[in-house]
């Protein structure tokens, strides 16, 4: 039984869409894990805990703090820049503030610059993991921990950094489900009092 040309070129016009729809959502995920095994693009790893080795060398880390358009919080680093030993664990906080009169949900996207760097920065602990959530009038010092591996010397195109600029952009996300149910039970309560 002979096959219908339109009937197949429609049949090949829906796989070609399905597979290129496959790809796209599959894209996004595997783009992470290159990132984050590579460093490309100022992609940091993130460490179960400290190096297990220091070296005499010294690196100086710069920090910078951003956030998207209308983004209603103050953001910024407590500190511009510290000199640390490679593989010796470094502290450093971002301050955050919403001045507004409503609790607003927020997460950070990070980099590091040089981006080559960025698989020998290892952050122990960060606010950029979970998203953030602020009441009217917070403010809040965010940690984060962090060391630069020792392997960034034998690296052939990382070996001659001098200076990492690890960079985080604020931008508002919605509300967390609790947060919500704790609003919407204030507005309720508020409204049986009246």
């Amino acid at each position: 039984m002979a096959t219908d040309p339109k009937t197949k070129t429609v049949f090949q016009l829906v796989g070609v869409v399905v597979f290129m729809g496959a790809l796209a959502w599959a894209s996004v995920p595997f783009y992470d894990w290159f990132c984050r095994v590579t460093g490309f693009g100022g992609t940091t790893n993130v460490a179960d805990g400290t190096s297990s080795e220091i070296l005499d060398r010294t690196i100086k880390i710069r920090f910078d703090g951003s956030k998207a358009r209308g983004f209603g919080w103050e953001f910024k680093p407590a500190q511009t820049e510290m000199t640390i030993r490679i593989g010796e664990e470094g502290l450093a906080f971002y301050e955050a503030y919403n001045p507004t009169d409503r609790v607003i949900a927020g997460q950070a996207s990070y980099n590091v610059y040089p981006y080559e760097a960025g698989a020998f920065f290892d952050k122990i602990e960060c606010f950029c993991f979970t998203e953030q959530v602020l009441q009217p009038g917070e403010r809040v010092m965010m940690p984060v921990s962090f060391y630069v591996d020792p392997e960034i010397v034998d690296d052939r195109d990382a070996k001659h950094t001098n200076h990492i600029t690890l960079s985080y952009t604020f931008y508002e996300i919605d509300l967390p489900q609790e947060e919500r149910a704790d609003l919407d039970q204030g507005n309720t309560d508020e409204s049986s009092v009246n």
